[in-house]
């Protein structure tokens, strides 16, 4: 049944399988407390998660789909993957969606997978389990078109069992969620724990926010928005890249938010274009105006950044 589906429908059934996977690496090496931290850079750390969840999520996805493009933030691996870390499950569910018709014939030399494999690896090593999120974006051209987010460590009230993953479509829908507006009467902002600078600030200043939430990782600060905890995300920096926020703005977008940069425009995210988001990110949680928020950030945070 599965081969008989688009590209696009296989491409999300099984990027939600095999990050329930990623989680489940994650959380094994956590653990096992041996975390193997590689400085990359100014604050910019990388641990055995990252690598692994990487090589599982890539490795399983590029089998199946041989002609797409993967790009993952750790960049190639010659490391032997595990066979049990080889996920070819499809989710079923996902299996049964009817895509939009400019959808269902897309060619693989259209597609790019965007992997961040562990997102909030600062977090992470730091104990803030909660922060941390998987995540894997699908763009068609240079539009991001369907998106998971798997945060390993959510845990089900009704279950009590560990991960949730969220999909979503364009024209489509979503799954895995139920997005909640958030509150009326006053503005949550979220924007970053770690990477905070004068420029980040001036921004949020000019907003003037009732309450700031600073917390890690692209994912978990959009999963604010759409659970009505936060009313925009707002990071005046260039250092998010097209891995941290693809899946997300799909996501978000399907349920009706929206995220730009700071001038309003969409990111572009087809294989050849430039990884960093060099003009800031801009997300607000549905039924938000976006426009307010552009038009209350000074041009002269726009011109720093």
């Amino acid at each position: 049944m599965a081969q008989c589906q688009p590209l696009l429908t296989r491409l999300i059934a099984s990027s939600v399988t095999v990050s329930s996977q990623a989680g489940k690496i994650i959380r094994d090496i956590f653990t096992r407390g041996e975390l193997n931290i590689i400085d990359k850079g100014v604050n910019d750390i990388q641990t055995e998660a990252d690598r692994s969840a990487q090589n599982c999520i890539i490795e399983s996805l590029s089998r199946q789909f041989p002609d797409v493009t993967i790009i993952g933030e750790e960049g190639p691996s010659r490391c032997e993957v595990p066979p049990e870390w080889i996920i070819t499950d499809m989710d079923q569910e996902v299996l049964k969606i009817k895509l939009p018709n400019h959808l269902e014939n897309i060619s693989p030399k259209d597609v790019c997978v965007w992997v961040d494999p562990l997102d909030g690896t600062s977090e992470y090593a730091q104990g803030l389990i909660n922060h941390i999120t998987v995540l894997i974006g699908i763009a068609v051209g240079s539009k991001a078109v369907g998106g998971v987010i798997h945060q390993p460590y959510y845990e089900s009230k009704e279950t009590s069992s560990l991960g949730r993953t969220m999909w979503a479509i364009e024209g489509v829908g979503f799954g895995g969620f139920k997005p909640i507006l958030p509150p009326v009467g006053k503005r949550i902002i979220t924007t970053t724990r770690s990477h905070s600078n004068k420029t980040v600030q001036a921004a949020l200043d000019a907003l003037k926010p009732d309450e700031i939430l600073r917390v890690g990782g692209a994912g978990h600060k959009v999963v604010l928005l759409l659970e009505g905890k936060a009313h925009a995300y707002i990071f005046a920096s260039r250092g998010c890249k097209r891995w941290d926020t693809c899946a997300p703005e799909a996501i978000l977008h399907a349920a009706g938010g929206t995220m730009t940069d700071f001038w309003g425009e969409k990111y572009a995210y087809d294989a050849n274009t430039d990884y960093l988001n060099a003009k800031g990110i801009l997300a607000t949680a549905p039924g938000e105006q976006h426009s307010w928020y552009i038009s209350n950030i000074p041009d002269e945070v726009k011109q720093e950044i």
